[in-house]
């Protein structure tokens, strides 16, 4: 169960005299939750990679998405994976808060289809991005799966 898992982190703890090193501390922050912040900026990811490709500068910023519309190749398939992982990450954090909530799947479970849905969805804006579409749609169809694993979980 979550309440039984722990991950150590190092930092810093406010305290009246200033901040005080810590060299571990315990927090309930999973491997899942972390893959979800993951997950989070792949699309902004994506969106640098194809502003940096399509020749994106200052004054492309007052209609940034008018240029990424305006771009090909690429640029092109790397803010078309943009809006596609934008389109997925709700699912896939909604699979693992679901996951973690009701308290009916392994820790272990919960971590491995959300670190494997991290890398299917790096593989994919990889096979996207070099115009792969079969391989891409594999990757993409990996992803899913992923998703539906973490709700089959929690039952």
């Amino acid at each position: 169960s979550v309440a039984n898992h722990r991950t150590i982190i190092a930092g810093f703890v406010p305290r009246q005299s200033g901040l005080k090193p810590i060299l571990y501390k315990e927090t309930n922050v999973t491997l899942a939750y972390w893959c979800v912040l993951l997950a989070m900026f792949l699309p902004w990811l994506c969106a640098y990679y194809s502003k940096k490709v399509g020749g994106f500068s200052g004054n492309d910023n007052h209609y940034p998405r008018d240029f990424l519309g305006s771009t090909q190749g690429e640029a092109k398939r790397a803010d078309a994976a943009q809006k596609n992982s934008f389109e997925i990450f709700p699912a896939f954090a909604a699979a693992v808060l679901i996951a973690h909530a009701t308290g009916e799947a392994s820790q272990t479970a919960i971590n491995l289809w959300a670190t494997l849905f991290v890398f299917s969805r790096l593989i994919y804006i990889v096979l996207y991005i070099k115009d792969m579409p079969s391989f891409r749609s594999l990757a993409w169809c990996a992803g899913l799966a992923c998703i539906l694993a973490l709700f089959i979980a929690a039952i």
